[in-house]
């Protein structure tokens, strides 16, 4: 998590308080010239840089209720996001998205269009915060086509900078083309930001090592700092200067003094420098102070679920059966918090060399990156499903028909399943050997058969749209652990329906060269040839849009190889749709 986030959060609450002086001075509301209102300003900002909660949500209270009386709705719902605001600075990040899925509700009901791109941008800040960024840029996108349509086009270059420092590492191009639209767009309506966003470009060129463009830049920032402008960048461009005069000792100086990641910056200049051995030790007191911060997020959002389960403990005590669903919920998330520190811990035993462990530390944070964007996507959606009906349920004024429970009952199991394969697959592929379990004659028909009934069942799906082909001998048996041909087979089956809706999915299971064979065939979108080799590999979706964490075939081959088989996919199989084989 980055630690300059608490700046990022000042400047918004400055962006967002010139949104409402967005028509211009000469415009403004008289009430905004009033002592009243000055001084109910001053004390809630005076509060939210303090971080007093108290003061901070009695004075913002106390401004909203004056911006109701005068009937300005578009500066009383800047003071909610405000809120938002407060509340990730204490990096209570359930808190913060309770309050902006509220707020972009209330402005739905209330068909208030021209204000929503305000509960849009906190929704892309959470994301962001929470190391979710591609759902991130589709927020700030969002948030560019709505204050275009809405005519805020001179407030919009800093949600363009928001872009830029997404696309940076991704694709330096991109970045570079936003910046030259947000300085345009700020020539043209608001100078004021031109110096910084000028300077921003000038370390963009000295990150794609074009170091012609980045003395230029510097050149041309130290000219306006003589003239008194100040660019939130400059420390950072003064480092770069130093480390490319090789004043390596100077830059690490300044990166100590005001930094948001000095580590990370401190191991930059150290790489930069060859000193191996320093780069390293600064990498890891910065994944240190890094892990500290997602443990206080992660207990911040179970303290605000724990919350919301005495809430609904309360309120429903008539309903314990749900109090008990809500309960295993939060078993569930601690024992994701649980498998996440294993992983992270796992990870640093394996250190070895300096120059290796220093490019293992670096790959070890991209691949707990890719984890928590997927767990906090894919877990949520379930989570507020189940819980969602735990309400309607739970409710005595509903009147609720046989086929609604029903259908209520089974989308509750749906999702729980969901969530048990997440838990089961990450818990299975954090264990490096296989479980002392004893081995048993497995009916291979019989447990089959089983299996894909279950999915018939779950899916609405017939004998033609799922179909099931036994060419084994009769009351043919393996000798296997319990569950094991269910759990290896369950993956394929599951990812064969969900890319193939409509179309058939057939399962076969002969033998071949004495060894179990099984099939799972589907006629989907197929696998790019280009996708082959990596579809195995852990947390790799070729449908971002699809439940799930990734893991399904690499659960699924990992089991195999532990017993002895394995799990491959057919390339020969055509020209639509994909098979893979499980032996064993």
């Amino acid at each position: 998590m980055n630690h300059g986030l608490t700046k990022l959060f000042i400047l918004l609450l400055s962006m967002l308080a010139c949104h409402a002086n967005i028509s211009r001075a000469a415009d403004q509301p008289a009430y905004k010239e009033s002592p009243r209102y000055l001084q109910l300003r001053d004390t809630m900002h005076n509060a939210f840089n303090t971080g007093d909660s108290t003061r901070f949500f009695k004075a913002v209270g106390a401004l909203e209720d004056y911006l109701l009386e005068q009937d300005d709705l578009h500066a009383y719902y800047t003071q909610r996001c405000n809120e938002i605001i407060f509340f990730l600075n204490r990096q209570d990040v359930f808190e913060a998205y309770k309050r902006a899925t509220a707020l972009s509700r209330e402005l739905t009901e209330r068909k208030l269009d021209k204000e929503m791109y305000m509960a849009v941008n906190m929704m892309g800040h959470i994301y962001l915060y929470s190391g979710n960024k591609e759902t991130a840029k589709e927020c700030f996108w969002d948030v560019i086509r709505r204050m275009e349509q809405e005519g805020y086009t001179e407030s919009i270059p800093p949600i363009y900078m928001n872009l830029v420092n997404i696309y940076m590492d991704e694709d330096p191009a991109e970045a570079l083309r936003l910046i030259d639209r947000a300085l345009a767009i700020a020539q043209s309506g608001s100078p004021e930001r031109v110096f910084d966003i000028e300077a921003r470009r000038t370390l963009a060129y000295y990150n794609l090592g074009d170091t012609t463009r980045f003395l230029e830049g510097y050149n041309r920032y130290r000219e306006g700092v003589a003239e008194g402008l100040t660019s939130v960048h400059g420390r950072r461009l003064d480092i770069d200067y130093q480390v490319y005069l090789g004043h390596f000792d100077e830059a690490l100086s300044l990166a100590r003094q005001n930094t948001d990641d000095p580590y990370e910056t401190m191991a930059e200049i150290y790489a930069t420098a060859g000193r191996w051995k320093e780069a390293y030790d600064a990498l890891k007191l910065g994944a240190a102070e890094s892990d500290s911060i997602n443990s206080i997020i992660l207990s911040s959002s179970m303290q605000g679920i724990q919350n919301e389960l005495r809430v609904y403990e309360t309120q429903r005590q008539a309903a314990r059966i749900w109090f008990y669903s809500l309960a295993i919920i939060a078993i569930l998330l601690l024992l994701l918090v649980v498998a996440l520190v294993y992983i992270v811990q796992s990870r640093r035993r394996h250190l070895r060399e300096l120059k290796v462990a220093y490019q293992r530390v670096v790959d070890s944070d991209k691949m707990k990156t890719a984890f928590i964007q997927n767990v906090s996507h894919e877990v949520r959606t379930p989570l507020n499903i189940i819980s969602g009906f735990a309400q309607v349920i739970a409710n005595q004024e509903y009147q609720i028909s046989p086929d609604e429970r029903s259908h209520i009952a089974h989308a509750v199991i749906h999702n729980t399943r969901i969530i048990t394969t997440m838990i089961e697959e990450v818990l299975e592929m954090s264990v490096s050997d296989p479980a002392n379990a004893s081995l048993l004659p497995l009916k291979c028909d019989e447990e089959l058969s089983r299996l894909v009934d279950e999915f018939r069942r779950e899916s609405h799906r017939d004998d033609s749209q799922l179909g099931y082909r036994c060419l084994l001998p009769a009351d043919f048996t393996i000798q296997a652990t319990p569950n094991l041909l269910r759990r290896i087979v369950t993956p394929l089956i599951d990812n064969a329906l969900k890319f193939c809706p409509d179309g058939p999915v057939t399962i076969t299971a002969e033998v071949r060269d004495n060894r179990l064979q099984v099939a799972v065939e589907d006629t989907g979108c197929g696998i790019p040839a280009e996708d082959v080799q990596r579809i195995f590999d852990r947390f790799v979706k070729l449908d971002d849009f699809k439940e799930g964490l990734g893991l399904g075939l690499t659960f699924s081959r990992t089991l195999a190889r532990r017993a002895g088989g394995d799990v491959v996919l057919d390339t020969e199989y055509g020209p639509k749709g994909a098979r893979f084989v499980v032996t064993l």
